[in-house]
């Protein structure tokens, strides 16, 4: 089966790419989607992040900071009050 891509930038970066890895533009092209597919299954959701960075830097969430704010404050932030 056969891709054709009619775009100048991926051309460019197909060809660049290739160049870096010592490759020629088929086997890059294989190399970028795997690595881009392997970076999508191990990156980390929002929320994941979140936790991981809370737990490095030691933040606890009480049960008070779990709360959402009052639209008071929000009001306040933007001069709506």
């Amino acid at each position: 089966m056969t891709i054709n891509v009619n775009n100048p930038e991926a051309d460019v970066l197909t060809r660049k790419f290739a160049a870096i890895a010592g490759v020629g533009i088929t086997e890059a092209v294989v190399i970028a989607m795997k690595e881009a597919i392997a970076r999508r299954r191990t990156a980390q959701t929002p929320l994941e992040a979140a936790a991981r960075l809370r737990q490095k830097h030691r933040v606890v969430l009480a049960a008070e900071t779990r709360k959402p704010l009052p639209g008071a404050v929000f009001d306040a932030m933007w001069g709506d009050e």
